[in-house]
């Protein structure tokens, strides 16, 4: 490369190429950079500062340069930033803006040739690239300036005396452009802001409703449309199409609203995605048609992966005098220097390697489309399965590959009538399936959209993505992988997300939130039962409890997600609850949850309570005390209480007095005397605590079982109804007679068995079966006596 730019004639441009060589290597070294800085501890300011007087070199400018297109992301995210594929094609196109600076500075004449050379060449390329014969092209940065300039050029046609009288023309006989209600989100309100039109001039075309995909323009009400406003007094002007609209990729009738435009004498322009598939051999016939149309609008950047490339907009007009009038051409060479990027962007790739990157993207969308047919509970939404850009699938329970063949012939036309809660669930879901695909394949490029009809859906758009991506064929693999993986979540807590609500409802202490935008098991509250205190004290006393009982489950070995709910838009002091599998055991979790609520209730009761008993205890101890000293002085006597006199009586006749003081007992909440600690000379431990009864949730479990997962083998060896444990039961069994046969043994065994479970059952539940067998009648007595002093 640096041979070959030394035997360049102009020694300008050759340094030219190599300072954005030397440019393009210093900030695509990112990773050597950001370890560098890490270690030095780079500090940047985002404050602007004074402009330096002596001024600075190259590789400071792009050093800061660098440190401005990476500096926060990378400290504040911990995923890796992902800069866009530029490769060499890259290159060429931020060389055409360097060399576009260049060469305005050259003569006239010489700049006239230039530009006239490269705005040919480029349009001749693509015209003929996109079979789109006759055509002029205008080079734009903003892809809806195109269609503006259309705008006026149809105008200034239509109207003939626009140029003199303008607005009053308008006023006369109202225009009317007519855009599909799938285009482009505020694309009709910026045509009418920039073309000084009011509102009332751009209609909204519905979509199908009974015949065709429901993304396509209704042609029929569209032609009742025209008339209506023909017969009231109105001109209509301008008809806009997609091939491919921007939600679901799906292409317009081009062919019969090219007829309903000569017919009416309107210009149809049309924009969208499968505008690409014209460069391909096979082309289908609906976008083969976009080829007749008055107008098209190309965005070749996002295509073929070129940066900062101007979008095209291909038109067929013969009066070059309405086009300079629109806009659409210039008599200043400079702004004919737009197509230079794309010029050398072009010749760079050549017709094989434009046709390869679209056809690439093409089966890329293809390969996924094949593979989810096998999936089920997989609903795609594509108007051509052999050639379809575009592919937008949801996950819906309502949907199998079993009908998997008469979807395929229906695929746009086929809507399940479900409920408003149900569809709110499902877009949820599929929000958050959409996340999870792209955090998880991030070449893949997937999004989620909004579609009117089917909700919200994931959307594989290849051709927008893949060039800039670098998408191949094993991202989609590794995309359908992961599908597969995240298909029985979905449908588990789903399935299981009707019995959480059920169980929470049935549950004392527990209050069940319904959260439509949350997607997980549900939305959970602990009730705090309030002795009359006040709201705030109650609102305060519920944060606080529901926040030490998120905690509490976060801290459980489980596989189940625990948080506060999204940062935005969420209920206040709940427990959200995420995805979960098949073996959860949602009896167990909601018993687990009202079980921890209630003992960090009666914790923070506990501690309330021990608060007012130790403050009345501190209060009985002072009078006890003062008491105490009032009858030591009555002990004493008055004379030993005169400094001197006192003295010399203590000293002949020295008083005996034991020392008194009050020791209190946090568990009996009673003052005791300290006389036996002074004779002992130790302190004594008081009666002894209650034991702390155990959780009556815990549940025997298999090694390596985790908590809320339901056994895959069979638990018979577990009662839980019975107090006496399975380890016991075993003891019993091995004190049985050894010389018994297996024969003999078995009917009183059994009966032994029989007669047990019959005990176990008929025994009420009470607290006295906790206690230890170990323990004798009196230590159970005195257990209950410190549980009523308690």
């Amino acid at each position: 490369m640096d041979a070959s730019l030394e035997k360049m004639v102009d020694p300008t441009l050759a340094e030219m190429g190599k300072n954005l060589n030397e440019a393009m290597k210093m900030l695509e070294d990112n990773q050597r950079k950001v370890e560098e800085e890490n270690e030095k501890k780079y500090a940047r300011k985002d404050i602007p500062g004074p402009l330096q007087g002596s001024g600075q070199d190259m590789v400071s400018i792009l050093q800061l340069v660098q440190n401005l297109m990476h500096g926060e992301e990378e400290e504040e995210t911990s995923q890796a930033y992902r800069l866009q594929n530029v490769g060499e094609q890259g290159h060429m196109a931020l060389l055409g803006h360097s060399l576009a600076a260049y060469i305005s500075v050259l003569d006239r004449e010489r700049l006239r040739k230039l530009t006239t050379r490269i705005l040919s060449d480029t349009t001749l390329w693509l015209c003929r690239l996109f079979r789109y014969e006759n055509g002029s092209a205008y080079y734009h940065e903003d892809d809806r300036e195109g269609l503006l300039k259309i705008c006026r050029l149809v105008i200034h046609t239509r109207y003939e005396d626009y140029t003199v009288e303008g607005f009053n023309l308008l006023y006369t006989k109202q225009p009317v452009i007519y855009i599909s209600s799938a285009a482009r989100t505020g694309l009709g309100q910026a045509l009418c802001n920039q073309l000084g039109l009011p509102l009332s001039c751009m209609c909204r075309v519905p979509c199908n409703t009974m015949f065709g995909s429901q993304h396509q323009m209704d042609v029929a009400l569209l032609d009742r449309l025209i008339k209506d406003d023909v017969e009231s007094g109105k001109l209509p002007l301008l008809l806009v199409a997609n091939a491919g609209t921007p939600g679901a990729g799906h292409t317009d009738k081009l062919g019969r609203l090219k007829e309903l435009c000569e017919q009416y004498n309107m210009w149809l322009h049309v924009e969208g995605v499968n505008l690409a598939t014209l460069a391909l051999g096979y082309v289908s016939s609906s976008v083969l048609a976009a080829t007749k149309c008055d107008s098209m609008t190309l965005t070749l950047g996002s295509w073929l992966g070129l940066p900062a490339v101007p979008a095209v907009t291909l038109y067929r007009h013969e009066d070059p005098s309405l086009s300079l009038a629109a806009g659409l051409t210039s008599s200043q060479p400079v702004e004919k220097l737009r197509a230079l990027p794309l010029w050398l962007s072009l010749q760079y790739l050549g017709h094989d390697g434009i046709v390869e990157r679209i056809k690439h993207a093409s089966q890329l969308s293809q390969r996924l489309l094949e593979n989810l047919k096998n999936l089920d509970f997989i609903k795609t939404s594509v108007e051509d399965e052999l050639s379809s850009p575009v592919v937008v699938f949801k996950f819906s329970r309502e949907y199998s590959n079993r009908d998997q063949t008469s979807h395929a012939a229906q695929a746009s036309t086929i809507q399940h009538p479900i409920i408003s809660n149900e569809r709110h669930i499902y877009d949820t879901f599929n929000q958050w399936l959409g996340e999870q695909l792209a955090q998880l394949v991030p070449a893949s490029g997937v999004d989620v959209v909004e579609l009117e009809d089917e909700g919200t859906c994931v959307r594989f758009s290849p051709l927008m993505t893949s060039a800039v991506l670098g998408t191949e064929i094993q991202d989609v693999d590794q995309l359908v992988d992961c599908l597969k993986m995240k298909i029985p979540v979905l449908t588990s807590t789903l399935q299981l997300r009707e019995e959480f609500e059920q169980e929470v409802r049935r549950t004392v202490g527990l209050l069940y939130i319904e959260d439509l935008s949350w997607p997980g098991l549900g939305v959970v509250r602990y009730n705090y039962h309030s002795d009359g205190k006040n709201d705030d004290k109650q609102e305060k006393e519920l944060e606080k409890i529901n926040t030490e009982l998120l905690k509490k489950l976060n801290e459980l070995e489980s596989d189940l997600t625990f948080s506060l709910g999204p940062e935005f838009g969420g209920q206040k002091n709940c427990v959200y609850i995420g995805m979960v599998t098949e073996d959860l055991d949602v009896s167990e979790l909601v018993e687990t949850i009202a079980a921890t609520g209630r003992e960090i209730e009666e914790n923070s009761r506990l501690l309330e309570n021990m608060t007012e008993v130790v403050r009345k205890g501190i209060q009985e101890a002072q009078l006890q005390l003062q008491k105490a000293n009032e009858e030591r002085l009555l002990e004493e006597g008055l004379l030993r209480q005169i400094p001197v006199v006192g003295s010399v009586l203590n000293w002949f006749s020295p008083f005996q007095a034991s020392p008194k003081g009050r020791t209190f007992n946090l568990t009996a909440g009673s003052l005791e005397s300290t006389e036996s600690t002074y004779v002992s000379k130790a302190q004594g431990t008081g009666t002894t605590p209650p034991p702390t009864p155990t959780s009556s949730l815990a549940k025997q479990r298999l090694p390596g079982q985790k908590i809320f997962k339901r056994s895959l083998r069979s638990s018979d060896g577990f009662s839980e109804t019975s107090s006496v444990s399975h380890c016991d039961e075993l003891e019993k069994l091995d004190q049985r007679p050894p010389a018994l046969l297996p024969a003999q043994e078995q009917g009183p065994l059994e009966t032994e068995k029989t007669e047990e479970r019959k005990e176990v059952a008929q025994a009420p539940k009470t607290e006295a079966e906790d206690v230890p067998r170990d323990k004798s009648p009196h230590d159970c007595t005195k257990v209950e006596e410190q549980e009523s002093q308690r």
